[in-house]
């Protein structure tokens, strides 16, 4: 993924966890990339970038 299309498609996943909170991150980047078509490999860090943007909302409301 190019630089800037990897930090589009972060910014993008953040503001998806911010609409609709998932439950279950992992499961909800495995959505993610199979919808938008995401190139494989990236899970893992796409799925860390949803835990950090959920603890963020979840400190911020505390």
């Amino acid at each position: 993924m190019a630089s800037k299309g990897h930090n589009e498609v972060k910014e993008s996943l953040r503001e998806m966890t911010r609409i609709f909170r998932p439950k279950d991150p992992k499961k909800f980047v495995k959505e993610y990339v199979r919808k938008y078509r995401i190139t494989g490999g990236y899970e893992e860090e796409l799925t860390m970038v949803v835990e950090h943007e959920m603890g963020r909302i979840n400190s911020s409301v505390s």
